[in-house]
């Protein structure tokens, strides 16, 4: 069946409530004379059409169905109410980003797109870097926009040293939610390209040199732990070594291992002794 649909007061309960017990149901309220309803009802059909019947997009005009509208409390538009297993599971009202109407809908309909992604950060979670990496290689062979997959694939390229690749999807990265993360990302990916072209550092007699090209090397070959014991011991002995790239990698491995990760946790708080 239509995976967008006009329904009314006739056909609401076989079209949205009856067919939510197989298929979630988003029920867009509008009206022709109302602007915010002409900016909404684009983007939810645009949406309907991607995720390809995960859900259903069902328009009520209110002015032609007014008891629908009475039923389900409408009292100003556009309302949308997302139904399920025969009841209305979540609602907004008005027009809201992008971003967050994507959320609405993962939560009541997630896409293989969806559950791609959710595949790809538990395997970054779980260190398997080369799995990840070809997760959201995946991903954006269909959905080259796509920043999440965008920042899942640099961290993933990022802990197997394949710094230049990693450096060149940070760099310019599109204004999204993720793009607070990938300015965090930019300093290790710099360092590691660095690192690239100069394997035993610029001054190999300097003993903090050596000790940032072994931390670096210890990065690029996984050793995420030992790394960060090399960086904190950089900046016990210069705080601000290289204009601050000891703390600025160690934010950035903050940011690939997650902010609840437990080495997250624990180097933070050494890094916060080390620094005041």
């Amino acid at each position: 069946m239509a995976d967008i649909i006009e329904v009314n007061e006739t056909n609401f309960d076989q079209e949205v409530v009856a067919y939510s017990h197989h298929t979630p149901v988003v029920v867009d309220f509008w009206a022709p004379w109302c602007g915010p309803c002409r900016i909404l009802g684009p983007i939810l059909e645009h949406l309907a059409r991607e995720a390809a019947g995960a859900w259903r997009l069902a328009k009520v005009n209110v002015d032609e169905n007014p008891n629908l509208a009475m039923r389900f409390g409408v009292r100003g538009i556009p309302t949308v109410k997302a139904f399920s297993q025969g009841r209305v599971v979540d609602e907004f009202v008005g027009v809201v980003p992008e971003d967050r109407l994507r959320d609405f809908l993962r939560k009541l309909a997630p896409t293989q797109t969806d559950l791609a992604l959710e595949k790809g950060t538990s395997l970054l979670s779980a260190f398997d870097w080369e799995g990840a990496e070809a997760v959201f290689r995946e991903i954006l062979l269909q959905r080259p926009d796509l920043t999440p997959a965008r920042l899942g694939l640099a961290k993933a390229l990022l802990m197997q040293g394949k710094a230049r690749e990693a450096l060149e999807l940070l760099r310019d990265f599109p204004a999204s939610r993720e793009f607070s993360a990938a300015q965090n990302l930019l300093p290790l990916a710099e360092a590691l390209v660095w690192l690239e072209e100069h394997p035993q550092g610029e001054n190999p007699d300097d003993p903090l040199e050596a000790m940032y090209v072994r931390a670096l090397d210890l990065i690029r070959r996984g050793n995420v732990e030992a790394a960060m014991d090399g960086l904190l011991e950089i900046m016990r002995r210069e705080k601000r070594y290289k204009n601050d790239m000891p703390r600025k990698i160690m934010v950035a491995l903050f940011e690939i291992l997650g902010q609840n990760h437990p080495l997250t946790k624990q180097y933070r708080r050494e890094l916060s002794l080390v620094l005041f």
